[in-house]
């Protein structure tokens, strides 16, 4: 789904420079704690309730998760911005915030399978000209791109050209904009969703990028009843390889402990049922 970070480069030198040394390697086990970070501000995938209360879709495959693993475990808020220099340095264990697994992210962290894969897609106000905005091809695979999703790419270019998008800053979405529309629009970034869309809704952005899982959910409520999705949907190339729990390099078992329990959630269905709670429609990582 979601992010990537600019950072990397950062936590690479920590890495290197043995800062993050009390975050050192351990033998994964049943009874362990496992304490996991999320963002807390990325509804439906983790948010904070009017009590303070983190909830979300991963809030609960967390601690269906962890009862798998058979570990007792803690979920923490901890703001997008720094999420893997945090892990880096130990102050968690794992990180389940929408995070897309990545090539540059894996060079600095380890990911356990996917759990979910949803595409990126613009939303616009129902007001704006490009509320009826379609390509042919209705859906693009990045990973690499044949003539028709060429086409598509350059039907979005010609829409939103000198228009400014929005995005939360250091995710995929992100990336995408840059390395595909950066010559032509321009990109603003926010420091959460949340207030994007309040920009979008004031007219001070002309369209915003993000997941589908994000918004289906926020389209069907009332406070997204002004808002449209529209143009292809996107997976692959700079959206990664689905959404994954980040672990550090040093806790292959404890990789591996979590896909074992992503597994099973899947081969019972639990997972699938999460996602359709959670956002509309099975979002859900296969096999």
């Amino acid at each position: 789904m979601k992010k990537t970070l600019t950072t990397l480069a950062a936590v690479a030198a920590l890495a290197v420079a043995g800062i993050a040394a009390d975050a050192s390697a351990k033998e994964w086990a049943k009874g362990a704690k496992v304490k996991i970070a999320t963002e807390g501000a990325y509804a439906p995938w983790n948010a904070t309730d009017s009590s303070g209360k983190l909830v979300g879709f991963e809030v609960d495959l967390a601690a269906d998760l962890c009862k798998r693993m058979e570990v007792e475990c803690e979920v923490v808020q901890q703001a997008w911005e720094g999420i893997i220099p945090a892990l880096q340095a130990g102050k968690y264990d794992a990180i389940m915030a929408g995070m897309s697994i990545t090539a540059k992210r894996k060079e600095v962290i380890d990911f356990s399978r996917s759990y979910a894969q949803t595409p990126a897609i613009f939303v616009v106000t129902k007001a704006s000209k490009s509320a009826g905005f379609k390509t042919e091809a209705e859906r693009l695979g990045l990973d690499e791109v044949d003539a028709a999703e060429k086409k598509a790419i350059d039907a979005v270019i010609g829409e939103f050209k000198g228009k400014t998008i929005g995005v939360q800053i250091s995710t995929t979405h992100e990336n995408f904009l840059r390395e595909y529309l950066g010559k032509d629009v321009t990109v603003k970034t926010y420091d959460t969703q949340e207030n994007l869309d309040l920009d979008l809704q004031a007219g001070r952005v002309d369209a915003a990028l993000a997941s589908a899982s994000y918004w289906v959910p926020l389209l069907s409520s009332d406070k997204g009843k002004d808002m449209v999705m529209v143009g292809p949907h996107m997976t692959g190339g700079p959206f990664g390889a689905g959404v994954g729990a980040g672990i550090r390099k040093d806790d292959p078992s404890l990789t591996a402990m979590f896909d074992k329990a992503i597994n099973a959630a899947i081969d019972d269905g639990s997972l699938e049922k999460l996602a359709v709670k959670w956002f509309g429609f099975d979002a859900s990582a296969k096999k």
